[in-house]
């Protein structure tokens, strides 16, 4: 992936989306940083200098590349950005790319033509800005990001780090998602307006080491089935101890998060391969196919075979 320093960009929105990024490459991810920058040295808007960047004439971005555009301190002026950072988001997204744009960024899509038509949003002091600007763009308040075809906006500075995690989540699964949250020791929030986060992020937003323990053990052994008491040994409490710090940290009990994993990883299946439910109810620790089609239409509202049929993206 490539990152688009500008001048006069602002750290956080820097720094938040690629540790994010970095932290999943150590993870497995396929991620590779590189950064690239109208010149070899950029002055961030906190007065911290970035240098040995790549020049924007000599870095190209191809088909399925991800391109950050972390948000830059804006002066007012008409010239917002660089015309030569315009020109290479428009010819990277030409060539295919994927676009991300943090905060401020998004002025660089919009001034490349790239928000017309397109769901977006920036920081909530500049969207009545942005659509005076950009007319054509549907811009959105009240949204932490929001992705649209092969682009994707976010809200201001900290918000940053919760679309990296969006992206993650889309190339790599919920489940190596949250290893990064675990790293990076993150807590959770989500955007009310979009998609329900994966319940292998969702009730991770505590501090507690011990139901850390289980919430793991059971993320990663989905098709076994531990009793109470063994997964009360893992968090070196009594089984009514466990199931008492685990309602207090989640809300739910172990049991109900164990199914809500299953679902989840269940969904996962039905969209992305062709097994069977059969076999989806095995890999996923299901008694039997009866009891997965049973949970799934109570969780879902529809059979796995219609809700494959659903998940998957139409021609």
């Amino acid at each position: 992936m490539i990152v688009l320093v500008l001048p006069e960009v602002n750290l956080l929105d820097l720094g938040g989306p690629v540790q994010v990024f970095d932290t999943a490459a150590q993870l497995g991810a396929g991620y590779r940083l590189e950064y690239a920058a109208e010149t070899e040295s950029v002055r961030s808007a906190q007065g911290l200098r970035l240098a040995g960047l790549s020049p924007l004439p000599t870095t190209r971005a191809e088909r399925g590349d991800l391109v950050l555009v972390p948000g830059p301190r804006l002066t007012g002026s008409d010239r917002l950005v660089p015309p030569a950072a315009v020109r290479w988001v428009r010819d990277a997204f030409a060539a295919g790319a994927r676009l991300a744009s943090v905060c401020t960024g998004a002025a660089v899509l919009g001034e490349a033509g790239l928000l017309d038509g397109r769901a977006c949003t920036t920081h909530w002091s500049l969207t009545a800005a942005m659509r005076e600007r950009y007319p054509a763009a549907r811009v959105r308040e009240a949204a932490l990001y929001v992705h649209d075809g092969r682009i994707s906006t976010s809200a201001g500075v900290s918000s940053g780090i919760d679309l990296a995690l969006s992206l993650v989540e889309r190339d790599h699964g919920p489940e190596l998602t949250a290893a990064v949250v675990r790293e990076l020791v993150l807590y959770l929030r989500r955007d009310g307006d979009a998609a329900q986060i994966s319940p292998f992020l969702r009730y991770r937003d505590h501090v507690q080491p011990a139901v850390h323990r289980v919430q793991d053990h059971l993320a990663q052994n989905l098709d076994a089935a531990p009793t109470l008491p063994e997964l009360a040994a893992l968090a070196h409490l009594s089984p009514r101890g466990l199931t008492r710090a685990f309602t207090a940290s989640t809300g739910i009990t172990p049991l109900a998060y164990q199914r809500r994993l299953r679902l989840e990883r269940a969904r996962t299946l039905l969209a992305d391969t062709e097994l069977t439910v059969e076999a989806i109810a095995a890999r996923c620790g299901f008694r039997d196919a009866r009891q997965l089609r049973r949970l799934v239409a109570e969780a879902f509202g529809a059979s796995p075979s219609r809700l494959r049929e659903q998940l998957r993206p139409t021609a």
